[in-house]
């Protein structure tokens, strides 16, 4: 349950960096940013798979790149459904959807799939070659 909280509030602040580097993506009030991430992780884990499947030969022929589109489209239709989360333009759920992807990932990486927290333990060799 913790691991849940901990990504719910991954998406939240990238979405939150995503809304201050972007130009045409706006949040109304921390609460509605606070539904937008949340709908925005369930949109990710049930749609996106889905369009992505369906978008599989177009994701081949762009070497992926198609996939950029898939998430501007996601964050488009999250603004959609929150009534205080606005993107003016395509564009800028483009970037706004690179943004996030890119600070989620960075903050994903220290994050175990059950919610705990990772880290890497580095250990310095002793002065006789152990």
């Amino acid at each position: 349950m913790i691991g849940f909280f901990l990504r719910w509030s991954i998406n939240l602040l990238a979405l939150m960096i995503a809304t201050r580097l972007v130009d045409g993506i706006r949040v109304e009030s921390i609460g509605m940013g606070i539904l937008a991430a949340g709908i925005l992780g369930v949109v990710n884990a049930v749609i996106r798979p889905v369009a992505l499947l369906l978008t599989l030969p177009i994701n081949l022929v762009t070497l992926g790149l198609f996939t950029l589109v898939i998430n501007a489209m996601m964050l488009e239709l999250v603004a959609y459904l929150v009534p205080g989360f606005v993107i003016e333009t395509f564009r800028a759920a483009f970037w706004g959807a690179l943004i996030i992807s890119i600070v989620s990932w960075l903050l994903n990486i220290f994050v175990s799939g059950d919610g705990r927290m990772v880290y890497i333990k580095t250990s310095r060799k002793g002065g006789d070659g152990q």
